[in-house]
């Protein structure tokens, strides 16, 4: 489940990478890529690998008008809500463009999830099953204003393929702001609101720092989430999810460090 929010080591780069490129005279390659390796993959907030590392990377490209398009890729548990499945492919593109301090962002995000059995996906206020293979469309719009961003998604489709949610928001509330001397700091709040299903609306953050050395971007980052998802509650808690050893559940939703390095190319 990516976000169209690069991962905090990438957002960083763009950042402090486009303050340096700025003072080159050569043009930008229309077309980018990007690795990441993180100790664990968190999409709003939620584990997506058990709690282990995640190798991640992916290419854009931009024309001049705005227009872009990309892909984004990482591997994924499937006790995660990904039955038979182990890789996240992402295909996104829209437009942006920016007006001085002020910049403007639309378009479509559509999340595959190969090998995938979305028949044992299922939602308690619905008799729906879905069949085939796990995937997620969203419209998207945003702005922002120098260092902060507000961004709203909204799922054309059943929420990564749970029964009867299409529909479901998420409002993405982020700062990316650069101290200078390849510092930079990361926060963000986002609230998700699940049509359908309200045992699965929560709201996450995330903050933390990154530093930039010669091209590769270290970050470390403090996430949490306020999802249900204690494994011992007799309520229905949607985000505890099975260990990938089969040994004990895991609150997917769980306060944690998330350190990554990446770097863009």
């Amino acid at each position: 489940m990516r976000k169209l929010v690069v991962p905090l080591a990438l957002a960083a780069s763009s950042l402090l990478s486009g303050t340096a490129a700025a003072q080159q005279a050569p043009a930008p390659s229309p077309v980018a890529g990007n690795m990441t390796l993180a100790s664990e993959y968190r999409f709003r907030g939620i584990d997506q690998t058990a709690g282990k590392p995640a190798i991640q990377g992916g290419f854009d490209y931009s024309h001049a008008s705005g227009v872009y398009l990309g892909n984004w890729n990482s591997n994924v548990n499937q006790n995660a809500g990904y039955p038979g499945g182990s890789i996240e492919m992402d295909f996104y593109g829209g437009w942006k463009k920016a007006f001085g301090d002020f910049g403007l962002d639309v378009g479509a995000i559509y999340y595959y999830y190969p090998g995938t059995e979305a028949r044992f996906l299922g939602n308690p206020h619905s008799s729906k099953s879905n069949s085939g293979t796990v995937h997620n469309t969203e419209f998207y719009v945003g702005g922002s204003w120098k260092w902060l961003s507000l961004k709203w998604f909204h799922a054309v489709s059943d929420y990564f393929s749970v029964p009867d949610t299409s529909g479901t928001n998420y409002l993405d509330f982020s700062a990316t702001y650069d101290l200078g001397g390849g510092l930079g700091v990361v926060g963000h709040v986002g609230k998700l609101k699940v049509h359908n299903f309200s045992e699965a609306d929560y709201t996450d953050y995330k903050l933390g720092v990154t530093k930039d050395i010669t091209g590769w971007v270290l970050g470390a980052a403090l996430v949490g989430t306020n999802a249900k998802g204690d494994c011992g509650a007799s309520s229905l808690q949607p985000y505890c999810i099975s260990d990938p050893s089969g040994n004990r559940p895991r609150d997917a939703g769980r306060t944690t460090l998330v350190l990554s390095v990446g770097k863009s190319f």
